[in-house]
């Protein structure tokens, strides 16, 4: 064992958010002038954190998503991860929409390790390491309850069940980033808080920082640590609310004065916005 002596330099410690946005903006060209979607948002993400971002349609919430993977860099301003402005897609990032696109003449185990078919580095090693990727894919589905369904086909799945496949596919790789584009919009209220649950299990497991788009303010108080309310276009963020519920939250909490406290408290900036 190393033992470090009284003259060696302190072991330094990164500060560095993992994203950062320094005054981003968005506009497009209507009728051959520009409008503006985005006036200007600076914020800062930090590792291992579960942000979402609500606000009124047509605000630019996915737009932010596109820009943060990299498939649109932010035309105005700049977004860095790890200090670096992203020009490019970011392979360290997974994504989810609110509809599961999950290949019908694929089962649901190949759904699941398709990114490691098609994505560098891992498509360079497929084959090699095949057996690898399908230990860590049925190891994702046991843990959203769907270690009984790998030979399954879409089709024959319930909506609940396919986004939690979904989910497991934008996991496989294990991005530092999942992205997630309202992807519990379309289930039924029982099964969207079970879903919750899940997710939830699924980032405190992995640890992988979070950034959500939802238009339900009580899913964005029950997992995030920061929700960012966004103003109608040309939108920016008028309000920040940090979450201090317990970890794990429950849908226990969500009856407490504490949690609707923080949804009411959402509401009525978006009201005011």
């Amino acid at each position: 064992m190393v033992q470090h002596q009284p003259s060696d330099p302190p072991i330094a410690i990164s500060t560095i958010p993992i994203l950062e946005f320094d005054q981003v903006g968005l506009e497009y060209m209507v009728d051959g002038k520009p409008r503006r979607i985005i006036e200007e948002i600076s914020l800062a993400i930090e590792p291992g954190e579960f942000v979402s971002f609500v606000g009124p349609s047509g605000c630019g919430k996915t737009s932010i998503l596109r820009m943060i993977s990299g498939l649109a860099p932010a035309p105005i301003g700049e977004i860095r991860y790890h200090g670096s402005k992203i020009t490019k897609p970011l392979k360290s990032v997974g994504i989810a929409f609110q509809s599961p696109i999950l290949l019908a003449w694929r089962n649901i185990l190949d759904n699941v390790i398709l990114p490691l078919e098609v994505v560098q580095p891992y498509k360079r090693d497929f084959k090699q390491n095949k057996a690898q990727y399908i230990k860590s894919a049925e190891a994702l589905l046991k843990t959203v309850g769907l270690q009984d369904f790998q030979k399954q086909f879409p089709w024959q799945l319930s909506g609940g069940m396919r986004q939690r496949a979904s989910l497991c596919r934008a996991l496989i790789h294990q991005p530092e980033i999942l992205l997630l584009d309202e992807p519990f919009g379309a289930l039924d209220p029982f099964t969207r808080e079970e879903m919750w649950g899940m997710l939830q299990e699924l980032w405190m497991r992995l640890k992988c920082t979070c950034v959500l788009i939802t238009h339900d303010l009580r899913e964005a108080v029950f997992l995030s640590d920061t929700v960012y309310v966004m103003a109608p276009r040309p939108s920016s963020i008028i309000y920040k609310l940090k979450v201090n519920l317990p970890r794990p939250t429950t849908t226990e909490m969500m009856l407490s004065d504490q949690f609707n406290h923080l949804v009411t408290d959402l509401r009525r900036h978006i009201h005011r916005s």
